[in-house]
């Protein structure tokens, strides 16, 4: 018996065959796990459930043998899609999932996370993620156009390459040590997985004589990549 976690899938149009490999991974492992859980950033972009999009209806359709085989998915948002709703998530066969929670997995309280609100020392993204996930922001966005909105999306993806392009800001991209015990701290748990930051790894971190374990998810930029926890 095994729990799946991945993260960072950045769908899009532009990259079908990740879409193809997404497929083939639900039909040939999720659909046989306990449950599949995904940390965020599954699309490039997300501007509204109500935005015809091509690349959640392929995302449904692919994740059609879960729903058949009433396999539980969880969703938690990433910084790309997270106007993800409800209505999507529902027919999607997918549970919306707080950022952060905690789960039993199989016995070991573990805590869940996308990763971005680790990321501390990059003020500038925490400014706007502060802002774009109140209330009053999101409904004035979701208020626009579809057009207006995709024109939003376009021109935050050309802005945020820039900045993770600058090699001046490589270290505060990556998270937080003082925040990474902190959350721990906060949930009272030993381990925690994360994505966000594509830079997949094993984290040992010593605490009065206990070892904290860190999980950092892979992206699926090249490969597809995933975390399976297994039943002791």
């Amino acid at each position: 018996m095994t729990t799946l976690f991945i993260s960072d899938l950045h769908l899009d149009l532009v990259r079908p065959e990740i879409i193809e490999l997404f497929s083939k991974f639900v039909r040939e492992e999720a659909v046989h796990a306990d449950a599949l859980y995904i940390l965020g950033d599954l699309f490039e972009a997300w501007i509204g459930d109500d935005a015809e999009d091509e690349t959640g209806r392929r995302f449904v359709e692919a994740m059609r043998p879960m729903r058949e085989a009433q396999r539980p998915c969880f969703y938690m948002h990433g910084n790309r899609d997270f106007l993800l709703g409800e209505r999507f998530a529902k027919e999607a066969g997918m549970t919306l999932l707080p950022d952060p929670s905690v789960i039993d997995l199989y016995g070991t309280p573990t805590l869940l996370m996308h990763g971005d609100t680790l990321c501390t020392d990059d003020v500038e993204y925490q400014a706007f993620r502060k802002l774009s996930r109140s209330p009053e922001w999101q409904r004035a966005f979701l208020s626009k156009s579809v057009e207006e909105r995709q024109a939003f999306a376009n021109q935050a993806r050309q802005e945020s390459k820039k900045h993770t392009g600058d090699t001046a800001n490589e270290g505060i991209m990556d998270v937080n040590q003082g925040a990474v015990e902190q959350a721990m701290r906060s949930a009272k748990v030993d381990r925690l997985i994360h994505g966000h930051t594509h830079r997949p790894a094993t984290h040992e971190i010593k605490r009065n004589g206990e070892i904290l374990k860190r999980l950092v998810l892979a992206d699926w930029y090249q490969h597809p990549s995933r975390l399976c926890i297994l039943k002791p």
